[in-house]
């Protein structure tokens, strides 16, 4: 993510320090924040809904620099990380806070302490299910996945209902794709996904079977970035091989985020794609809306 806000220099009068003397009369501390995100979606509505509101942003870091004191300005500096991460749509941020009266014996201009917290890897999640009560399958779902420790549920898609993909005859698959954040390994929220899935009764004995719940990790990191992971191993293939090709996938994910990439093969060497486009080659065929919900998470 190369899109950022920008906020320097938020100063205030703090109390911050581990002498009598600092918690006692207190001394400027200046703040700066850079925060990552998608900036796209606010460029193209113009409107504030979509962004994160930077003066609210200073006002939150200046009650920090004014409200409780820690005895380091690394504290100082974590909690402002993590009530920015806290924002929805924040991917990153880089804070500084400065310190330029510390009392360090000699002379200095400042001193000052600077950390970056991510709050993890975007991950894409597609989600299945043509047995039973297909709806309240995928509900609970999505209520698992967002107690999966690590795992930040950014947006959860519309439904829209399949035709059954190869297999024998079978009921019609309702579909969706869940976007998140992961603080982990692919390989970590792979087993995740998988005992969700054991917990809805799914079994594989049969390829493109019925099955109560589908979950499969579609993507890892965006297609580019420094967080994509690609594999090839037969325990762990990202991206999902066959993505690309099946559009009761990528209609929900393009429907979600519009601007979403996806690379078409496990290596380097293979081409990055709108999702959108893709879709449109692939087109419709067999693919219709679902029923309306809005799960909980």
């Amino acid at each position: 993510m190369t899109d950022r806000i920008v906020v320097e220099g938020i100063r205030g009068l703090g109390y911050h320090g581990v002498f009598e003397h600092e918690r006692r009369d207190g001394q400027q501390f200046l703040v700066d924040v850079a925060i990552e995100l998608d900036l796209r979606r606010p460029g193209r509505s113009d409107n504030l809904v979509d962004t994160v509101h930077y003066g609210e942003v200073a006002a939150q870091v200046l009650a920090r620099i004014e409200g409780e004191p820690f005895d380091l300005i690394e504290a100082l500096a974590e909690v402002i990380a993590a009530d920015v991460l806290s924002l929805p749509g924040v991917e990153a941020v880089d804070v500084v806070v400065h310190k330029p009266q510390a009392p360090v014996g000699v002379p200095v201009t400042d001193v000052r302490v600077e950390i970056r917290r991510e709050r993890g890897t975007r991950v894409v999640i597609a989600l299945g299910s043509n047995v039973g009560d297909r709806v309240a399958t995928l509900t609970e779902a999505v209520e698992a996945l967002a107690e999966v420790p690590r795992l930040a549920l950014i947006a959860v898609s519309d439904l829209v209902e399949s035709d059954p993909f190869g297999g024998p005859d079978q009921p019609a698959y309702l579909n969706g794709v869940v976007l998140a954040n992961f603080a982990g390994s692919p390989a970590t929220l792979l087993r995740a996904l998988h005992a969700i899935e054991h917990r809805n009764g799914r079994t594989r004995e049969i390829r493109w079977g019925a099955r109560t719940l589908d979950l499969d990790l579609v993507q890892f990191g965006v297609p580019g970035s420094d967080g994509e992971r690609l594999s090839d191993t037969p325990a762990l293939l990202l991206p999902h091989p066959r993505a690309h090709e099946r559009n009761f996938v990528l209609r929900p994910w393009a429907h979600l985020d519009p601007e979403a990439t996806l690379r078409v093969g496990p290596t380097v060497a293979h081409p990055v794609r709108l999702v959108a486009d893709v879709l449109v080659e692939l087109g419709l065929s067999g693919v219709r809306p679902g029923p309306v919900w809005s799960p909980a998470w």
